[in-house]
Order: C-alpha cells, then structure tokens, then sequence
C-alpha cells in the first residue's frame, strides 16, 4: 500500500525509533534530530521504489515532528517565541498568552485528549503526580518553564493549564534600571543594602516581576558567599558561582514522602548559609524565615502584598500559622528586628512593571505596629528619594558606604 500522508508515517516513524533506542527526545535535540535523519532516509528509499509520495515542504514537516515528539505540539511554537512570558489554557479551544504583560486569545486549537497528552508530556521527567486524590500540581519543566495545573473536579469540566516561561532575566538591578523599572539611584541603594547584608522582602501581586526582580536583587550578593534558595518549584536560576537550589516535594501515593518550604528552610540553616532566599514566602514558613534572619543570617524573598505597608502587616500574620504558642508579642518585634528594607513592585493595566516604593524597617514597634519609614515613592511621577534615614545604617558603615555620598545630590521631600 502506498504512503499517502508522509508526515503521519515519518512521526509514527520517529516514535518507534525513540522507543526502541530509549533516547529521551524532550533532552537530547541531537539524538532526536539524527533519528529524523533516519526516517527521512528510509522515507526518501520508499519515493523511490514508488511505495511513498514525494515529500513536499520537507521544513515544515522536520519541524512538525520536533515539535510534536520532542516539543510539546502545537503549543511549542508559543513556548519558543521569546515575546510570550505566559500561556494558559481555560479549555482546549481558549489558549491565551501574555506578551509585555497584556493577555491575548491565541488561534491554537487543541481537544481534550490534547491537552491531558500534553500535561503528561509535562510531568514526565519532574516527578511529579495528578490525578483525583491529588488534583492541582506544581512543577518545574526541563527547560525551566514553571507548570500549574487544576482538573476536575477542582475545575468546572476542563484542565486548567498555566506555563509560566523561563526567559532570559535581567542579572542586575542596573539592567531593570534600563527597562524603567527602578531609577538609577534606587538601585543603586538597593544594591548597596544587598552588598551590605540587608534583609530584603520584595513584594507586589501576582505577575507583578517579583521572582525577576529578586533575581536581579541577588545580583549584588559577594562572589565569595554562599547562597541557600529553598522554593516550590525552581525559578531563580541564580548564576552566583557557590549556589545551592533546593524545592519542594509533594507527598507520594502513600501521602509520604512531602517535603514542605517549611522543612527546606531549616535545612538551610545547617548547610553553612552566608545568605538564605525563600522564593516565595505564602504561610507558616514565615516564622521559620524570621529565625533564620534573626539568626545573623542576610536575606531575601518575596510576598504577595498590595503594598510594602500591607507586606509588614502580612509578615506580622503568617508566622501566626506555625503553633498556638507562636504569639502576636514574639512575632511583632522579630519582624521590627529581622526585616529591614521593603521593596514593592507594581503592575499597571497596560502590563508595565515598575517599583512603586522602597520602604525601611526602622527596628521600632509603636504598639502592636511595626514602625516603618518611606525611603522611596512614586506617587506617579517616578521614584524620589524621601530621606537619607535608612536602616542599619551602621552596615553599611561597616560595608564601606558612605550613606550621604551613596544618595548623592537627590533632593528629597520630607
């Protein structure tokens, strides 16, 4: 019988040599595409002794088979597009990206067995499980690209999928300083607070840069130190040369096995830090980040808050989840004590991120309130310098930094 549709047979093809030779297609490229050269080889004896068509458009049809056995099918072309931060799919026939912070409907048309094949592509290599007893996941793709993902009964009557992207992020505070994200002399404070080991929280709402800027914020950390990151799934992806990444673990079929932020941030503790990074700081391992920068130990995380006020207030709240005998009059205090700078992100409707304050801990309680001083504002003309009064001054002192040098000749308003 002759071959009538080359595409389907030379991808039928390439999946039965990927099978037969045990090469993971989603990791080795080259093994992959030496197997393409194969079952175009065969292909192209078959034209020849009549049993098969000519090929046309033989691109078109490599780059098919790529897609669909070593990418993740007709979303791949979405996930190389280096404009495209974001993809979700509501349902097989609404998959949307977000592009400079914007949403769009995209033209892709998926069905139902589409999609599960496609998240199942996703989990293959991360460990990770979903299934009725255990209905969202988390995890990280080999490519770095972050995976959620909800079903039914959870959902109304389709998966629900989200690809947050790996891209290329900015190394440096001075880089977002180029994209307008922060001026020129907040990130220049900013770095300094890091270089002097500041404790930092960076906080927004959700897409608001956070990890990014955090990335960026890390920058500043010495060479000679040590860094221990504890996250839910890797994103920081942090090019210090003495780095230690570590992430949760869900609970196996057995519900054993989970191991929690909570847990990753006591390791730490033990693993000779210089600086401890919590990716992403949401319950009771607030307590657990407090006594580790209490401890001496510098560092950084992320929140989601509306504001740096509301930051404070939630750092005041989480570590209440940890035990009944962790108090309001503990918890107050250590955070007045262990936090020292905020750093507030802000989204705006057309997608453009910007910092919108920087605002210190002055180690202070008033009350039950944590007392806390503007450093930098934007009320919509950009960011100004409110005052020279930072915190832990005497670090940077200690640091080498000169605080009326490091602002300059900024004016500020008090």
């Amino acid at each position: 019988m002759k071959i009538t549709q080359p595409q389907k047979w030379l991808e039928e093809r390439v999946r039965d040599l990927v099978r037969s030779s045990g090469l993971d297609p989603q990791i080795d490229s080259v093994g992959l595409e030496q197997l393409i050269d194969t079952a175009l080889s065969e292909y192209e004896a078959l034209t020849v002794t009549g049993q098969a068509l000519a090929l046309e458009n033989s691109a078109e049809i490599v780059q098919g088979i790529r897609h669909n056995v070593g990418g993740f099918g007709p979303i791949q072309p979405l996930i190389d597009d280096p404009e495209i931060e974001e993809i979700w799919i509501n349902e097989p026939g609404k998959v949307f990206v977000a592009r400079g912070g914007r949403s769009e409907l995209t033209t892709v048309m998926l069905n139902d067995q589409q999609v599960r094949d496609l998240v199942e592509r996703m989990l293959r290599a991360s460990g990770r499980r979903l299934d009725l007893s255990s209905p969202f996941v988390d995890a990280a793709l080999h490519t770095g690209e972050r995976l959620h993902v909800a079903i039914p009964d959870i959902t109304r009557r389709h998966w629900s999928v989200n690809i947050r992207k790996y891209i290329v992020r900015p190394r440096r505070l001075t880089d977002l300083a180029q994209q307008g994200v922060l001026s020129t002399a907040t990130a220049r404070f900013l770095d300094a607070a890091v270089d002097s080991g500041l404790n930092i929280v960076v906080s927004g709402a959700t897409q608001a840069g956070k990890t990014t800027f955090l990335g960026a914020l890390l920058g500043a950390v010495p060479a000679g130190e040590r860094i221990i990151t504890a996250e839910e799934v890797f994103e920081l992806n942090l090019s210090h040369r003495d780095v230690v990444a570590m992430q949760t673990r869900p609970s196996n079929l057995e519900e054993r096995g989970e191991i929690t932020l909570r847990r990753l941030v006591k390791e730490a503790l033990r693993m000779r830090p210089e600086r401890i990074v919590i990716g992403e700081v949401r319950q009771a391992e607030a307590f657990d980040m407090l006594i580790a920068f209490n401890s001496g130990i510098p560092g950084a995380c992320t929140l989601h808050a509306n504001s740096a006020r509301e930051a404070v207030s939630k750092l005041c709240a989480l570590p209440l989840l940890a035990g009944d005998n962790v108090t309001a009059g503990f918890v107050v205090p250590t955070v007045a004590r262990s936090i020292d700078v905020i750093v507030h992100l802000h989204r705006d409707r057309l997608g453009r991120r910007r910092v919108r304050e920087v605002m210190g801990v002055t180690g202070r309680v008033e009350g039950d309130v944590v007392e806390t001083i503007p450093i930098f504002t934007d009320d919509g003309d950009g960011l100004r310098q409110r005052t020279t009064d930072v915190p832990a001054r005497e670090r940077f002192e200690q640091a080498g930094y000169d605080i009326a040098h490091l602002f300059g000749e900024t004016s500020w308003d008090f």
